[in-house]
């Protein structure tokens, strides 16, 4: 923070207060008996106002600017004393023309003085509520408050002796101060309290100072910002206070160490200015920390104030003096590469990655002077101190700094640098910190002035982390510029840059101004002048300004001269290979040097700072007259608008600072990029590119390199837009140059050919003897007729290849009559075809077919495919008959089911019978002839497809629930076996197995079918007695397994996707029920108690199961069934099946009615064919001539016995009570009679005639 003196006025009387108008134009003063009007901009005293009787306390203005006095002559104040109501008007003639009346008074100015209210005491303080109207007036023993807009005083408040105690000390002992939102008035007693009111004075908050009436308020302001109504407060006890508007401190009371006469906040409440018994007035932040003085004055300052919306104070002192200063607040600031430090709040540091746009916070209590940024170090230097701060990681992310070290020592410097290790300081001069206003010279200074050999601004200090100077350059000249450019930890690199000082006839005094980037003196007061005129050449002064420009090693005391030059240094940079140095001099002016040869390579006017791009070597970008200023290498500059100073340049983003603030600009290098392209310079104008380009930009480089042939460029450029066709096209010319091809027009020729210049690529195909790639390229593009200028000799080839790729523009144009006819003409006999067999045309295909020989099976096969497509059996016929492929006309024929032909021709050739017979079977199969189907499967001796095909049709059968096709299909399965197994005895046992089983389950699948039209019926074509037969014979057959689809009941872990069969069990219940087998029916509906069945038959079973109940526990006789070998009754459930439970003789059952048949298995002895069996069978045999006829009839208790005498004209009956057995003399019945279980019955041919 600088302040500097605008100008300075002098009155007769003490000034005791001041207000600046709202828009801070005038400034009114109150000095003695008189208003003073002054001129903001020049100090100009516009009108003293004259004519008040005794001294002038304080004035105010309005701050909303609604009422104005306009052209009145006199001022009033309306004032409502006591309870009385009484109301005293008062005037006091001013004598100045209305005019300047009006011009004065755009807003209300108030006033008080001694008698002019005509009240006993004086009026020691008036303020205006903002944007309310009302007047607070506080005058000895009374405070009150007048609405301006009404004219009347709202309450009239007298306070107590105490708080109205006669002071020594001077009349502005009262002070108050409105609220921002003008709700709350704060008012200052003698006595040390504070009293917080409301618009109508009632007292809410009080607040008492420790130091009582030994420390009454001389200052208190609210601050202006208006998100907080924060009281300031500075009383003699020589402390300052800050306090919330309920009353409640902020923090501690801070030591002023003088009497505070005077408070006033900054516009925006961001600082605070105090004056008084000091005699100077100093500069606090809005915390309370000082920061520094704005002005030293000759006696007490008794009011000051700070002109609205700017930095500009206005003082006014015990002893007249009226000083406007201007306070000038520096950037101080730190960078390097993308991390930004910059002071903030005067106290606190803010560090911000610039990429990231990260920002972290360093908070301080004191006054921060210098920032400095290396790496992972930042140095802040404060007025007593310098902390040195590190990065908790090392990571390039990392925001985190913590304190490393602190150097407690005070130091004087203007410019500050940190490395690794050290410190590099360059300190003030301590003559120019005690020049005086207004002399020409520094005090003790010798006659060449400020360029003495001892001055400390020449000295550059090395200070260890400890505090310890380590090492020090002394300089020829002024220091006016130092940069750290790296290197290894402690051995670090810096350039200086110099200047020294001017020699006149004549001393001049010069100070130095602290700015970004570096420093740069400046004359004070007169000098200027005196300077000017002798640039002019009025004095007769000569200067002789030699600059240096050095550069130093942390660890080595000795400087190493870079370049001098005339002018001297602002600020400087160098390059990324530290090859070239650019310098930007006290005229503006950018330099860039080359530092191996000490030449100037070129200068640009109109530059304050200028930075390298760290990422390429030959670009720099300087800013000056409001523009950015982009140069590559000698090319011209490229502007744009840009207001601020550049102090980075990385890669694409350029970092200005403008007033305050840092930003990162991103800036396109399109520019420059193409500046290089113009001088064919393309590895260099990719380094620009990769900076950061617009994807147009980077095309236009890779079509540029591409024409330029710099391939690898151009290869870079195109990877970085993804163009695959040209990256292509460049791998292809790579392969080519690898195999030794050097001709680069033909190269060009094809890259033309890419970018669609084909008549400039023609003339190169030509110009390099390659008139056959101009002839492809003009028949690629259907450009024919510039084709057939290629032709040349006319080589038949060449003109074949025209030909066809002018039929494949026909055919892409929706031609293809055209195309055929050009394709056949070329030799293309495929594309002819598949044109015309893609359209249908057959008649085309039949006479291609024909006039082409036969040798060309290609083709001939392909006409035949496209007949085949076409539904013509017969061209294809006759095609392939021309070719001679008989396989495929059987094929044909299978295809369209010509089985005659296919016969025929399996007939003549027989290696085809697998060709004709299985996809014949295949398709009875599916036209289901299953019978004939059979026949060709066995014709083409393919048995076992046979079988699968059947098993296959079985189980879809069983699976869709058609049980009686499932039986059918069984039985053919079983006929089949049964063929196999008479033709091969290897697989007979096995095949006869097959048979057994097949017919098994073709009887079971062949019943079951019953008793599921049964349960899904509503009627059944069968007698009771039938379907309790086979709910019987299906019941014992299951015994042993279960086949697929079958089930007795409804398993409880069975899902099936095809219809559930019926339960049999519950069929044979209903008609046991019904035919009188109670006890079978009971044991079924018991059976089915126990298992899981559909919903639809749970109530007829659970009906059914409760009926059963009330009938007898036994089945009708009539219903057993009797076993004609043993003449044992067999109960209707039998565990064994259906077989005999006495001699295991099976049963043998009708097939309609599924009752047991009256029959007998018997084996015929060895020697006994079948076929002579059956004859002997049908032998008549002879008979006795004569028998006698018996008739015999006996009832006993316990058996009846009937016996019938068969003869020719007589039939006889005996009924017998014996139990010996009954006498007969046929020998097959004596064959039946056996004691043991399951004896085979033989017979003879003796039984076999006599049974006949």
């Amino acid at each position: 923070m600088r302040a500097a003196l605008t100008w300075r006025d002098r009155a007769e009387q003490c000034i005791y207060d001041l207000a600046f108008k709202p828009d801070g134009t005038q400034l009114i003063i109150a000095a003695g008996n008189r208003l003073l009007v002054y001129d903001t901009s020049d100090g100009t005293l516009i009108q003293p106002l004259k004519g008040h009787k005794d001294t002038v306390y304080c004035v105010a203005y309005a701050k909303d600017g609604k009422w104005h006095l306009g052209a009145l002559l006199a001022c009033f104040v309306n004032l409502g004393l006591g309870s009385t109501g009484r109301t005293a008007e008062f005037s006091d003639s001013i004598s100045f023309q209305s005019e300047h009346w009006h011009i004065l008074t755009c807003h209300w100015l108030f006033f008080s003085f001694i008698k002019a209210c005509g009240l006993q005491n004086r009026s020691q303080s008036l303020n205006i509520k903002p944007a309310a109207g009302l007047l607070a007036v506080v005058e000895e023993g009374i405070f009150f408050v007048e609405n301006l807009k009404q004219g009347f005083i709202t309450e009239v408040i007298h306070l107590t002796e105490e708080e109205t105690r006669i002071d020594p000390r001077p009349p502005l002992s009262y002070t108050r101060h409105w609220t921002n939102d003008g709700q709350y008035l704060a008012l200052g007693m003698f006595n040390g309290i504070v009293s917080i009111r409301n618009k109508n004075g009632d007292e809410k908050v009080k607040i008492e100072r420790p130091g009582g009436s030994s420390s009454p308020f001389f200052g208190f302001f609210f601050c202006r910002d208006e998100r907080n109504d924060i009281l300031a407060v500075a009383d003699w006890g020589q402390k300052l206070s800050f306090y919330h508007l309920s009353g409640k401190q902020i923090g501690k009371d801070r030591v002023l160490n003088f009497d505070p006469c005077c408070i006033s906040y900054f516009t925006k409440g961001e600082y605070l200015l105090l004056g008084g018994s000091d005699r100077q007035v100093s500069l606090f932040t809005r915390d309370g920390v000082r920061l520094g003085t704005v002005g030293e004055q000759s006696s007490w300052v008794w009011t000051c104030k700070v002109k609205p919306d700017s930095n500009y104070v206005a003082v006014g002192c015990q002893d007249g003096t009226i000083s406007f200063y201007q306070l000038i607040f520096s950037t101080v600031h730190g960078l390097y590469k993308d991390r930004y430090a910059y002071r903030d709040s005067m106290t606190d540091v803010i560090v911000q990655h610039l990429i990231t746009e990260q920002k972290v916070r360093i908070k301080g209590r004191e006054l921060v002077k210098k920032i400095a940024i290396y790496k992972n170090r930042l140095a802040i230097q404060m007025p007593e101190k310098i902390l040195i701060y590190e990065l908790y990681s090392d990571d390039s992310a990392d925001m985190y700094y913590r304190v490393k070290e602190k150097i407690i020592k005070k130091f004087e410097c203007n410019l500050l640098v940190v490395c690794s290790d050290h410190i590099i300081l360059c300190q003030v001069c301590a003559l120019k910190a005690r020049v005086v206003l207004g002399c020409v010279q520094c005090q003790g200074c010798p006659r060449q002035g400020l360029a003495g050999r001892n001055c400390p601004e020449k000295r550059l200090q090395c200070l260890s982390f400890s505090g310890v100077k380590e090492r020090e350059w002394l300089m020829e000249s002024l220091i006016r510029y130092i940069k750290v450019i790296g290197g290894p930890p402690g051995r670090e690199g810096l350039l200086v840059g110099l200047k020294n000082g001017q020699v006149f006839s004549r001393a001049v005094c010069f100070t130095r101004q602290v700015a970004a980037g570096g420093a740069k003196l400046e004359p004070r007061d007169g000098t200027e002048a005196f300077i000017r005129s002798s640039r002019e050449g009025r004095s007769g002064v000569t200067l002789f300004p030699i600059s240096q420009i050095l550069k130093i090693f942390v660890d080595n005391a000795l400087a190493i001269v870079l370049l001098k030059q005339a002018t001297a240094v602002r600020c400087l940079d160098m390059s990324a290979s530290r090859s070239k140095l650019a310098v930007v001099d006290e005229n503006d002016t950018c330099l860039v040097y080359d530092i191996h040869t000490k030449e100037l390579l070129f200068q640009e006017p109109n530059a304050n700072s200028v930075a390298w791009n760290t990422q390429c070597e030959d670009m720099l970008c300087f800013s000056g007259g409001g523009y950015l200023n982009i140069k590559a290498s000698n090319f011209p500059v490229h502007q744009q608008k840009l207001q601020g100073f550049v102090v980075g340049y990385n890669g694409s983003k350029i970092f200005c600072l403008h007033v305050f603030s840092m930003s990162a600009v991103e800036v396109p290098q399109s520019a420059p990029m193409y500046q290089y392209l113009e001088r064919k310079m393309f590895k260099e104008a990719y380094q620009i590119a990769c900076l950061g380009v617009t994807d147009a930009d980077w095309r236009e480089l890779a079509m540029e390199a591409l024409e330029g042939l710099e391939f690898e460029t151009a290869k870079k450029a195109f990877t970085r837009v993804r163009d695959l066709r040209y990256l292509e096209l460049i791998s292809s010319i790579e392969d080519r140059k690898k195999h030794g091809e050097n001709n680069h027009e033909l190269f060009l020729a094809d890259v033309y050919a890419y970018q669609g210049k084909f008549h400039e690529a023609a003339k190169l195909y030509k110009r390099s003897g390659h008139e056959n790639l101009a002839l492809e390229m003009y028949s690629d593009l259907r450009m024919f007729d510039h084709a057939k200028e290629f032709l040349g000799s006319g080589d038949p080839k060449d003109t074949k290849m025209l030909i066809k790729k002018q039929a494949d523009w026909a055919k892409d144009i929706n031609e293809p009559k055209a195309a055929v006819e050009m394709y056949l003409s070329a030799g293309e006999h495929m594309k002819a075809i598949e044109i015309s067999g893609d359209h249908g045309w057959v008649d085309m295909l039949i006479e291609i077919a024909r006039k082409l020989d036969k040798a060309e099976r290609e083709p001939l096969a392909k006409c035949a495919f496209y007949f085949k497509q076409l539904n013509n059996p017969g061209y294809a016929a006759e095609t392939y008959m021309k070719v001679g492929d008989l396989k495929a006309l059987v094929q044909l024929h299978v295809e369209t089911h010509c089985w005659e032909e296919a016969f025929s021709l399996s007939e003549k050739h027989p290696e085809f019978k697998d060709e004709v017979y299985v996809p014949y079977a295949q398709w009875l199969a599916e036209s289901d002839r299953f019978e004939e189907a059979q026949k060709a499967f066995h014709k083409a001796g393919r048995q076992r497809e046979a079988v699968q095909v059947l098993e296959q049709l079985t189980h879809n059968a069983v699976l869709e629930s058609r049980f009686d096709d499932a039986a059918y299909y069984y039985w053919m399965l079983s006929m089949q076996c049964l063929d196999i197994a008479q033709g091969n005895e290897g697989q007979q046992t096995e095949m006869l197995q097959k048979f057994h089983h097949f017919q098994h389950l073709a009887e079971v699948y062949h019943v079951y079918h019953f008793i599921q039209r049964y349960t899904e019926e509503p009627f059944s074509f069968h007698l009771p007695e039938t379907l309790f037969n086979i709910s019987r014979f299906l019941l014992h057959s299951l015994t042993k397994e279960t086949p697929l689809g079958i089930s007795k009941v409804y398993p409880s872990n069975t899902v099936q996707n095809l219809e559930v069969i019926i339960n049999t069990l519950l069929a044979l219940a209903k008609q046991s029920k019904a035919l009188g087998a109670y006890k079978l029916a009971r044991h079924a509906y018991d059976k089915l108690q126990g298992l899981q069945i559909p919903d639809r038959f749970q109530k007829s079973v659970e009906l059914g199961s409760l009926t059963i109940r009330s009938k007898p526990f036994h089945d009708s006789e009539e219903l057993v069934p009797l076993c004609y070998r043993c003449s044992t009754n067999n109960p209707l459930l039998n565990n064994l099946g259906n077989v005999c439970i006495n001699c295991r003789q099976p049963f043998v059952f009708s097939a309609s009615s599924y009752e047991v048949l009256h029959l007998v298995e018997f084996y015929l002895e060895d020697g006994i064919t079948d076929e002579e069996a059956v004859a002997l069978i049908d032998l008549e045999a002879p008979r006795a001539s004569k028998r006698e006829d018996k008739w015999q009839e006996m009832m006993t208790d316990r058996i009846l016995l009937i016996r019938i005498d068969m003869q020719p004209d007589a039939q006889s009956l005996r009924l017998d009570d014996s139990t010996d057995t009954v006498e007969d003399n046929d020998p097959f019945t004596a064959k039946l009679s056996f004691e043991v279980r399951t004896v085979p019955m033989s017979t003879n041919k003796k039984l076999l005639i006599e049974k006949n």
